[in-house]
């Protein structure tokens, strides 16, 4: 395992720690069981002091413990304990003994996505423009479509419209929320299945190192941004670029692929060479295709 990131088999002990401490104080585990070790190797490599809990032979969970390692993971927008609790049924975690393996049961929502389509709300649903839908993503009909757009925050995915001049020449958008704990399984198959269409696929989200790198793991064509001049203006400080320093690396690298005259080099100078960056929620609706390579 990656010392920064929680194997499934991690999370799974971790919940059933969880679990636990809502019935007692504490939980002591052996340091010579394999998932501790990397448990304790990955709060080594996010600076969470484990102090006096941990003992030559054991590691003791708290409360506190478990709430720093969710603050860890939030801040990283990853999935928390909590979170990846709830993407089993009720039946399931009865089903499931407190130290047995649920890594290899499929979620509820494994294949599950969010859409955003136009709305044809029932007569007792005051009307709306959009509507929102849960569905399978193997159910959409792919080739009806003409692009692909990704929308990182659910907040701005329940506000998307693609009713803006950048979209003008697509009659039939897909708009899916890329997905947190509950839909980002299913998203990830669609944008694998989407991105073999070789059909235009745009990524809304924020303007940050992170957000850029999202964008690439996912096989995104184009980012949709303001105006460069615009966005030079708004454009503030981020707020923790040492937490992205892996996304910024990575985002270095594909800078140096790109020619000079590429126009994605100004907005990429902001985030590197400035470290300006901007949430989604700001960017507004004047919004523009980047095309990423």
């Amino acid at each position: 395992m990656d010392d920064q990131t929680l194997t499934a088999k991690v999370y799974s002990k971790l919940s059933d720690v969880d679990r636990q401490l809502r019935k007692q104080t504490w939980v002591d585990k052996k340091r010579s069981q394999q998932w501790v070790a990397a448990f304790i190797r990955w709060c080594d490599a996010q600076h969470i002091e484990l102090g006096l809990r941990i003992s030559h032979q054991s590691l003791r969970f708290d409360r506190a413990l478990i709430e720093q390692v969710n603050a860890a993971l939030e801040s990283q927008r990853l999935t928390t304990i909590e979170q990846w609790q709830s993407g089993l049924t009720s039946a399931a975690q009865a089903e499931q003994g407190i130290d047995e393996d649920k890594t290899n049961r499929e979620g509820p929502r494994a294949q599950r996505v969010l859409v955003n389509t136009p709305a044809s709300p029932p007569a007792w649903l005051s009307a709306q423009l959009r509507s929102m839908h849960d569905v399978d993503w193997r159910d959409i009909n792919l080739e009806a479509c003409d692009v692909l757009i990704q929308v990182e925050n659910l907040d701005s995915f329940y506000a998307f419209s693609p009713q803006i001049p950048a979209l003008n020449d697509y009659k039939q958008p897909l708009v899916v929320y890329r997905g947190d704990s509950h839909y980002g399984g299913g998203f990830k198959q669609l944008a694998s299945a989407w991105n073999a269409t070789q059909k235009p696929h745009l990524y809304a989200g924020d303007f940050d190192i992170k957000g850029v790198s999202i964008a690439l793991s996912s096989g995104a064509t184009h980012l949709l941004l303001p105006p460069l001049a615009w966005l030079t203006e708004q454009a503030t400080t981020l707020h923790d670029p040492a937490k992205q320093l892996d996304h910024r690396r990575r985002i270095e690298h594909h800078r140096d692929q790109l020619p000079i005259a590429h126009p994605l080099q100004p907005y990429l100078t902001l985030l590197l060479d400035q470290q300006r960056g901007l949430r989604q929620q700001w960017l507004g609706k004047q919004l523009e295709r980047v095309a990423l390579a």
